[in-house]
């Protein structure tokens, strides 16, 4: 089964989330985000918009092409 963008960007967000020993609680708050709005981004329920992109790399600590970039 091919992969959707959504599903793709969702696991790189968990991945790097974990990565940093970040909860969804403490990313959500670092991105200025709802805390249920990680776990919708994480499970692909959100098509999420290139504002809160920003904001969730941002708080990631990453440049948005290296949170765009799924392997």
């Amino acid at each position: 089964m091919k992969k959707t963008t959504l599903v793709k960007f969702g696991e790189r967000v968990r991945q790097e989330r974990l990565k940093q020993g970040l909860s969804q609680e403490s990313l959500a708050a670092k991105a200025g985000v709802h805390r249920t709005y990680i776990g919708m981004i994480e499970r692909a329920e959100k098509n999420i918009t290139l504002e809160n992109i920003e904001k969730v790399a941002n708080a990631l600590k990453l440049n948005i092409n290296d949170l765009l970039t799924f392997e």
